[in-house]
């Protein structure tokens, strides 16, 4: 089951977990409430294909493109450069859909005050990231994360690293 919490200000490793002190943890009704994102869990990975809660998901946001990606030393190409850009603080036009197969990670989202709510994701965590949302993903210590992309059509994926204030997306949860 997912885990989120208050982030602390520390510049140490960034795979690390990051909490306060003492711990804040958040409830998955308050990462809603205070960035957008939403979880799901989905069950029977083994199966996707016949899983109702995925099924429905993708039926109701049209997600009609998916792929996979394997994050790790031996899986990507300039393993260490992709992290660089996917811990820098960016935000997309589109909602950001991952599901965990396998491994496990890190997704920081900005809250309404500015904070970095930190997200852990396992197997079976699906997130959908709002669009306009300021965020960054991780690997954790063990350096290894296996996750389905859903698209509505063809991919775009182009990170716009803050400041992006001036983009139509930003959502910054205004009126959320």
């Amino acid at each position: 089951m997912v885990r989120a919490w208050y982030m602390d200000n520390s510049t140490a490793d960034q795979r690390l977990e990051h909490h306060k002190d003492p711990p804040k943890y958040i409830s998955l009704q308050d990462l809603y409430k205070l960035t957008g994102v939403e979880y799901f869990r989905i069950e029977g990975l083994d199966s996707l294909k016949d899983n109702e809660v995925l099924n429905k998901l993708k039926k109701e946001r049209n997600y009609t493109y998916e792929d996979e990606l394997v994050c790790s030393k031996e899986c990507l190409p300039n393993y260490e450069e992709k992290l660089k850009n996917f811990f820098q603080e960016h935000l997309h036009t589109d909602e950001e859909i991952r599901l965990v197969l396998d491994g496990s990670g890190y997704f920081d989202a900005r809250d309404k005050n500015d904070e970095w709510i930190r997200i852990e994701v396992t197997p079976g965590d699906l997130l959908v990231l709002p669009k306009g949302i300021y965020h960054r993903f991780t690997l954790d210590t063990k350096n290894y994360i296996k996750a389905k992309r859903y698209f509505v059509g063809e991919p775009v994926w182009t990170p716009h690293n803050r400041p992006a204030e001036e983009m139509p997306c930003m959502a910054r949860l205004l009126g959320m």
